[in-house]
């Protein structure tokens, strides 16, 4: 089993920057991928960015690109998400998740392991 557990959260203006953290734990080496997601008020979840957990290897959705990075730390086992130039529609509950199968994927069932997400909110 891998736990997720994200950190960061908060209100911002538009044009602030915030970073996220995923911390993981458990069975860290079975990790082959890591992603980020995002869940807006009434709308389903749509992906965000994805980094490979061994090697180089980023993706990220159209909407954040550009403006978000995505990182990791293998020695600390966390996943930083850098969030610059925040709009309002950025706005949602941000969730890492794990696969141990494959990496970039971009659909949550790609993942197995999710945490239990923190909230971002763009005022603008």
């Amino acid at each position: 089993q891998v736990q997720m557990v994200e950190s960061g959260g908060g209100l911002v203006q538009a044009g602030d920057s915030l970073r996220l953290s995923c911390a993981a734990s458990g069975r860290t080496f079975s990790i082959v991928g890591v992603g980020w997601f995002r869940q807006a008020p009434g709308k389903e979840r749509e992906f965000v960015a994805a980094v490979r957990w061994g090697g180089t290897g980023t993706y990220y959705a159209d909407s954040v690109k550009d403006r978000f990075t995505i990182s990791r730390d293998n020695a600390k086992n966390t996943v930083y998400l850098q969030m610059n130039s925040l709009k309002p529609e950025d706005t949602g509950v941000y969730a890492c998740a794990a696969s141990n199968r494959q990496w970039g994927g971009i659909r949550t069932r790609d993942y197995g392991f999710w945490g239990q997400g923190t909230q971002v909110t763009v005022s603008s």
